[in-house]
């Protein structure tokens, strides 16, 4: 199962329904400042002390986590927790999943126990929208196969609005293993519905197919198709920072990765891998970003990671408050199906 073999289902205009996230290519510009706002007014009561709330008081969110998280999983159940919202983690190595339960039958037994919102992640693409097809639950895709993880873009989107104002027209570095990256898909196209250009470099090996052909045919950055139109294509890493607004670079997801992709780490550290050198390439204020958890030493040098630059832990403190909107609009909407 795939993405492209589960369509998004249609309201008569054309639009996608409201009542699930299932990635970000269902957002307009203007969806996405709503979602920067709300979170922002959560950020500022996280910072105050003054954080809970009762504004889901009485629903229910359940969290159905096929991979391993620390991050996405706990935001979710931090930002339900203060919304008032009771919040069930449901472990799939100890529920019926592990006794061959499908994941038809266990979206239906979550929704008749009462679910108002389901936040799933699955190593299969298409799986959160599979889930929305046979909800009465608000789907909230936290993250499937490589295909997308809407959350964490967004709250890039937001980390950045609070670091470099608005993306129009900013150019950000994307670097790294892109073709394995679920964060990189939902990221770019978020960066690019608010109007970013954004620079990619990383081994060929590590670039979505498409991708590969036209980046070892020129030495040149190359400008991809829709919907990465807003995307650059750059031969070098150090070509992508040069003179970025902001820097991405990404985890190398050894554990998605069949043999042969790369000669070894060490090289990939030494061509690709971000630090203080290639850095200084960007604009002088420009924040670095990576969605975690980190290789140290391998993608990213430890010293600019915990550096002034970095705003990696402001990512993972507003994802909290970026996840309380987002419950907060998708449980509401969930009521409405």
């Amino acid at each position: 199962m795939t993405a492209s073999d589960v369509p998004y289902p249609e309201r008569q205009d054309g639009s996608v329904p409201s009542a699930h996230l299932l990635d970000v290519d269902s957002l307009s510009r203007s969806d996405i400042l709503e979602l920067i706002d709300t979170a922002s007014g959560y950020l500022a009561r996280i910072h105050s002390g003054d954080v809970k709330s009762s504004v889901l008081y009485g629903t229910s969110v359940y969290t159905l986590f096929f991979e391993d998280s620390t991050r996405t999983r706990a935001s979710f159940e931090q930002a339900g927790k203060w919304l008032g919202a009771d919040v069930i983690n449901v472990s799939t190595s100890t529920s019926s999943v592990n006794k061959g339960e499908s994941l038809l039958n266990t979206t239906k037994t979550l929704c008749a126990i009462g679910a108002n919102a389901l936040a799933i992640r699955h190593p299969d693409s298409g799986a959160p929208h599979y889930v929305a097809r046979h909800s009465d639950a608000a789907v909230i895709n936290a993250g499937d196969g490589m295909h997308g993880h809407p959350t964490q873009a967004l709250l890039d989107v937001m980390t950045l609005y609070r670091e470099i104002g608005d993306l129009n027209q900013k150019r950000i570095a994307v670097i790294g293993d892109i073709v394995h990256s679920r964060v990189a898909r939902s990221s770019i196209i978020a960066f690019g519905i608010m109007g970013a250009r954004v620079t990619v470099a990383g081994p060929a090996t590590l670039l979505p197919p498409d991708w590969r052909n036209r980046s070892t045919a020129t030495s040149e950055a190359v400008t991809l198709s829709p919907p990465f139109d807003c995307v650059e294509l750059c031969p070098t890493v150090e070509s992508a920072i040069s003179g970025a607004d902001a820097v991405m670079t990404l985890r190398l997801q050894r554990e998605r990765q069949t043999s042969g992709l790369l000669p070894d780490v060490s090289e990939y550290t030494r061509v690709w891998g971000i630090n203080q050198e290639r850095m200084s390439l960007a604009k002088p204020d420009a924040p670095l970003m990576h969605p975690g958890p980190m290789n140290e030493g391998i993608e990213i040098a430890s010293d600019i990671a915990h550096g002034a630059r970095s705003v990696i832990t402001d990512q993972v403190e507003n994802g909290v408050a970026m996840r309380m909107a987002i419950l907060e609009k998708y449980c509401k909407a969930g009521r409405m199906l």
